[in-house]
């Protein structure tokens, strides 16, 4: 088969789309050699995480005529110019990695969509209005034209049917996997060096995430001023920065923990797995996700994970993990207690989640998706 790609955030982002966009291609790549796959991107940009891609006599690229650059119209292309490439016209499956698809794809291409979360539909608030309906309207539309949906997580099939009314029938639920420099054990040394670049203490609790009010960090800061103080480590929040941050910050001061909070922004994806490796403790209440892939990178990373009830989060940390309710920082401040004073519970934890992330591998993700394409 020839296998089309929406791949702007494959070149362009180096966070969750874009890291999904990759893991998928190099899966696909991997487990599924004979497929011909042609990436469709305003621009390339040359990356270590990319060149691995491309570098495959299999992969080809498809970049927007000079006149589309020359009016700075590579979105029109995205749009619509892409089912005017004449290499379009000899693919069998067409697949928007983000939510997306072309409007004018030839009718005989079958056409994919990954839908990743609604989030946006089941809390507006946390979205300027304007930006609520622009991506309503592109999902819907995609899901529409779509012959398949591909959901990242049960959560998020669900939400499709409930949100836009999309039959259960066009939905095939198929996770996500995390990227696999957190599969290798990493030396004392290198977690060591990595502490000392960051200014880490030998012992925390880590949060990963864009610091903002959906990701519900505040329940862990008052959570820790609940500790007792020989409980409590450090905590050490991780993501971008955003307007939320003074208020975690105000928040921490009242309560008298921000001392014992240090923020990360800016670092490199190449830092994340000795930063998760060194903590003794992930902690995750977020309020809704469309599927929560932290959650596997601290368990592949093998430390103990504490999540929310709800949403999709059973789904990626599985029975191992802890879940309590975001809302209820007494909730969080016993189970933090509790892990992390008890050895063979968070030997436990670690075991049960390594063994329920092996549904996470490439292979499968790979064999799931090509199932995907051969059944249409």
């Amino acid at each position: 088969m020839k296998i089309g790609f929406d791949a702007k955030r494959l070149f362009n982002n180096f966070t969750g789309l874009g890291n999904y966009s990759r893991f998928v291609v190099a899966a696909l790549l991997e487990h599924v050699p004979d497929n011909e796959y042609i990436l469709y991107t305003p621009n390339i940009r040359h990356h270590p995480e990319i060149t691995p891609i491309t570098a495959h006599s299999n992969v080809a690229i498809v970049t927007p005529s000079a006149v589309y650059r020359l009016f700075r119209a590579t979105s029109l292309w995205r749009t619509w110019g892409i089912g005017k490439e004449r290499s379009v016209s000899t693919l069998n499956v067409f697949h928007g990695l983000s939510q997306e698809l072309p409007v004018n794809l030839p009718a005989n291409i079958k056409k994919v969509v990954t839908v990743h979360d609604l989030i946006f539909l089941r809390f507006p608030k946390f979205y300027n209005p304007i930006d609520v309906r622009i991506y309503k309207a592109k999902v819907k539309a995609a899901c529409l034209s779509a012959h398949k949906i591909v959901a990242i997580s049960q959560q998020t099939a669900e939400d499709l049917v409930d949100f836009l009314g999309i039959s259960e029938s066009k939905i095939k639920v198929v996770y996500q996997g995390c990227h696999p420099q957190f599969m290798k054990v990493l030396s004392m040394d290198e977690i060591r060096n990595t502490k000392k670049k960051y200014n880490l203490p030998e012992k925390y609790v880590l949060n990963v995430g864009t610091v903002e009010a959906r990701k519900n960090v505040m329940t862990v800061v008052k959570a820790m001023s609940i500790l007792p103080i020989k409980s409590r480590l450090p905590l050490v929040i991780m993501g971008r920065e955003t307007a939320y941050k003074k208020e975690v910050v105000a928040m921490a001061l009242q309560l008298g923990v921000l001392d014992s909070i240090i923020f990360l922004h800016q670092v490199p994806f190449t830092d994340f797995p000795p930063i998760y490796q060194g903590a003794q403790l992930f902690v995750y209440p977020s309020l809704f996700e469309g599927f929560g892939i932290p959650l596997v990178e601290a368990i592949e990373s093998a430390i103990p994970v504490i999540s929310s009830t709800g949403s999709c989060f059973s789904e990626a940390a599985g029975p191992g993990s802890i879940y309590i309710d975001p809302g209820n920082e007494e909730e969080l401040a016993f189970q933090l207690n509790r892990v992390l004073l008890d050895r063979e519970l968070q030997q436990q934890m670690i075991s049960a989640g390594k063994k329920y992330t092996a549904r996470f591998t490439s292979a499968q993700i790979a064999n799931d998706l090509n199932s995907v394409y051969t059944s249409l």
